[in-house]
């Protein structure tokens, strides 16, 4: 698939809700980190734009004590696979990550 072809201001606006977007996600991560947002928040939001099109990997990773080894293990466990988004979760994945992680 070509990409299209963007005048310049359609490029700048682009490269600018890109950037929105990563600052949002890494606020959410940051969040997770401190322990002002809970796994479970994050879940229930699965059907938002900006939170649906985040990895469940880079989520778990993004919490305390959860590492990548420790993240890839849970989901293997879970039976979630790496590439997974949260809005591709099943609500049996959903259920038993909110167990998981009270």
């Amino acid at each position: 698939m070509a990409l299209p072809i963007l005048t310049e201001d359609q490029r700048k606006a682009a490269l600018a809700k890109a950037a929105k977007v990563r600052k949002e996600r890494a606020e959410i991560k940051k969040k997770l980190k401190a322990g002002q947002l809970k796994l479970k928040d994050v879940l229930n939001k699965g059907n938002d734009q900006l939170v649906g099109k985040m990895t469940v990997k880079s989520v778990m990773e993004s919490m305390p004590g959860i590492g990548k080894l420790r993240a890839s293990k849970i989901m293997e466990e879970i039976g979630i696979s790496e590439n997974r988004r949260i809005r591709g979760l099943g609500p049996k994945q959903v259920e038993a990550l909110s167990e998981r992680f009270k």
